[in-house]
């Protein structure tokens, strides 16, 4: 729905309008309960706000209820071990598939020593298969919510905030670069202009502070 007073934008006439029901709720419930120990890396900021915010990005892109859900459960797999299965049982197929192919890929040290793998995985997914539009629309929004929260960071605090990554400034700027070739080219639209021009902030904020 327009704001009163904006402007329609034309795009909107294609946007779904999603309908929410209780299991939205059981699903941001659970998602709670999952990273309930969780917090925002290198801060106190409860890990829930993150997941939150997803949805609501979700949301305002034109996701149903299951996108939604979905964005809510998209760490589920990777930093909760949860089996795609669990939620498929829970919340249905098409929002397990979503949390499943929004994670990196399960397994292995999950450090340093195979960030860079892991990222190479994840971005030929996105490349490379035919997706639902509901991963595309998660990823956006996902990457989307750490550019901002990173560069906000950033030019609050400096390089120092690399310390807190498994993988510093070159290996974020290489990342968050590739993400905003590949994600606005397949699900364009107002969240990927966006998540194109915070990356390029983000890119200049960390070629201005490098040492």
């Amino acid at each position: 729905m327009t704001e009163i007073g904006a402007a329609a934008h034309p795009e909107d006439e294609h946007l779904p309008s999603a309908v929410i029901t209780a299991r939205f709720s059981e699903a941001v419930r659970w998602a709670s309960l999952l990273h309930a120990d969780q917090c925002r890396k290198g801060t106190n900021i409860a890990y829930v706000s993150h997941l939150l915010g997803v949805a609501s990005l979700v949301l305002e892109d034109g996701g149903d209820e299951d996108e939604a859900s979905a964005a809510g459960l998209h760490e589920a797999c990777e930093d909760q071990g949860v089996a795609e299965a669990e939620i498929r049982a829970r919340f249905g197929a098409h929002v397990g598939r979503i949390a499943r192919l929004c994670s990196d890929d399960v397994g292995g040290p999950r450090d340093e020593r195979d960030w860079r793998t892991r990222k190479e995985r994840y971005l030929r997914r996105l490349e490379e298969e035919d997706l639902p539009v509901g991963v595309y629309r998660v990823a956006i929004a996902d990457k989307l919510h750490n550019a901002r929260s990173i560069l906000s960071d950033l030019r609050d605090h400096g390089p120092t905030v690399w310390e807190r990554f498994h993988a510093g400034a070159e290996d974020q700027r290489w990342y968050y670069r590739r993400i905003a070739e590949i994600l606005p080219d397949r699900h364009p639209g107002r969240a990927a202009r966006e998540l194109s021009r915070v990356v390029e902030e983000l890119i200049a904020e960390i070629d201005r502070t490098a040492p």
